[in-house]
Order: C-alpha cells, then structure tokens, then sequence
C-alpha cells in the first residue's frame, strides 16, 4: 500500500509539470532561423542571418539590415530593413561578391540604401527555413 501512495504521489507530482505541445507535423518548423543573429562586429554571437534557399543552393535571399558592403547582412538589434539581399555569403566574415539588393517600396523611388530602410517590428515577422515575410511600416508594405 505505501508503494501504490508513493508511486500516486509521485505521478501526480510531475503531472503538474507536464505540457501539451501541438503535434508537429514537419520537424522543420522546430528551426527558428532567427538564432544567432544577434551579431555585432565587436560580439560573435552566432554570425548567421535568416537566409532562404534549396539545400546546397549557391544563392539565398536574406533581409538586409546592415549597409551593402559591410559583411553583415542582418542583425537581430536593427529595426530597419534596407532591403533583401541576393547573397552567396556564408558567413558576415567573409565579404560577398556579385551580390545585389531589391526593396519593395511605394510612392516615390528612393536608390539611397538609408532612404529606402524601413522600420520593422519582430512582431510582424515571419522566419521558417523556407519562408521570410515581414511588414515594412514605411512603405505600408507586407513582404514575402
């Protein structure tokens, strides 16, 4: 009998602890791109960016935040995108080559890279290893 009270005790001990998770149907959406990308020259932390691409494909989109040219394409503190960035880049050590950015914009065109950055917001953004979207406030614009 003090088994059976022990072993009770003890299920309805950790019971209390247990969650429920959503079945997850594709173990792809357990990545979170975002991760290490709170990078600064002065702190490796990670040095990635949220890039979109196939497997072993030469070239990936990636939202830039940083100026063209810089080695840092997007960092995690930044609260304005300049654009999406075609890069070949496989780390912000290593400066890109052949690289150009697009930016959707409305209203007048603006070819200055600090003239088109919009402000965005983490809330508003979207990162899964195979899908980017973002709202840029400036242009009053959803991006994917």
């Amino acid at each position: 009998m003090k088994k059976l009270f022990i072993a009770l005790l003890s299920f309805a001990a950790t019971a209390g602890f247990a969650q429920t998770v959503g079945k997850i149907t594709d173990p792809v959406d357990w990545i979170n791109p975002l991760m290490g990308t709170q990078s600064k020259p002065s702190l490796s932390n990670g040095n990635t960016y949220p890039a979109i691409g196939l497997p072993w494909g030469m070239n990936m989109w990636t939202p830039q935040t940083g100026k063209m040219g810089d080695g840092w394409a997007y960092t995690y503190d930044a609260d304005k995108i300049r654009g999406f960035k075609q890069t070949h880049q496989p780390s912000p050590w290593m400066n890109d080559y052949a690289a150009f950015t697009i930016m959707p914009v409305t209203g007048k065109l603006r070819f200055n890279e600090d003239d088109r950055a919009s402000w965005f917001s983490h809330k508003a953004e979207v990162s899964k290893p195979y899908y980017y979207s973002v709202y840029l406030a400036d242009a009053d614009v959803t991006t994917e």
